[in-house]
């Protein structure tokens, strides 16, 4: 059975370049029922409620040890590539299972980031004092499972200085995020530790538009699309595994690149 990863390589964005033709090719269903790695046999355990136990335990199987494979193989150090500002999507593309028009705004007056787990100040961020934070911005490319991308600027916190600053446990596991359309997801603490891994403001130069996360949302140059989850809530640290909306579905929890 092929995998999109070869084991020799340290997965990084540009890996999916050499496989972006075969991604293109395929619709998102397609691509769920095609087989053609460990990761695309790991989301069919989402698509057919059918198939006997035995072939769903066996599935997830083969997922669980696609993620272990790429979570070892995962270079917390090394950058994924950056782009230009003239190669920039402004608005970015919007991809969601609903229409960019059913988006409900968030209110930036009530709107509270709760901090739960092995952190030590729980205290509630507001959005002016997340916003007054050392920001960065980076240049990288958006890839979506279905296999379209983009090229997108995105500033905000290193998810990394506001985990040191709130006293999280930077020995646990996991890092969960809660969002306001109850799409939560979770990702691994050398993800969250990541150069290229934050908690995006703004695009472009600009705040973030309601249909693209507003006001907070999570951006990682090292994980497909679907694990940058948008209008974050709260941020959990724990040894807890707690997977995500899509990956309670059959996609890959690490799906790291």
């Amino acid at each position: 059975m092929k995998s999109l990863f070869r084991p020799d390589q340290i997965p990084d964005a540009a890996i999916l370049d050499n496989h972006r033709p075969l991604l293109r090719s395929l619709e998102r269903r397609n691509f769920l029922r095609g087989g053609l790695s460990l990761g695309a046999l790991s989301l069919l355990t989402g698509c057919d409620t059918s198939r006997p136990e035995a072939i769903e335990s066996a599935l997830r199987a083969i997922s669980d040890m696609n993620d272990g494979v790429q979570q070892l193989l995962f270079n917390p150090n090394k950058l994924a590539p950056e782009y230009p500002e003239s190669m920039v999507l402004n608005p970015p593309k919007f991809n969601a299972k609903y229409d960019v028009m059913s988006v409900k705004p968030v209110d930036p007056a009530t709107w509270k980031l709760e901090l739960a787990g092995r952190i030590e100040q729980k205290k509630p961020w507001t959005l002016p004092e997340i916003a007054a934070l050392p920001k960065k911005s980076m240049i990288i490319r958006h890839i979506c499972v279905e296999g379209w991308d983009y090229i997108g600027q995105w500033s905000g916190v290193p998810l990394r200085a506001f985990l040191e600053r709130v006293g999280a446990d930077l020995s646990a596991k996991y890092v969960a995020f809660k969002t306001a359309d109850d799409y939560p997801s979770s990702i691994d603490m050398a993800t969250a530790l990541h150069p290229q891994t934050l908690l995006a403001l703004d695009y472009a130069n600009a705040p973030l538009g309601d249909p693209f996360g507003f006001p907070l949302r999570l951006r990682m140059a090292t994980k497909l699309g679907y694990k940058n989850p948008k209008w974050v809530t709260a941020i959990e640290v724990t040894n807890t595994y707690s997977g995500g909306y899509w990956e309670k579905r059959g996609f890959s929890w690490f799906a790291g690149l």
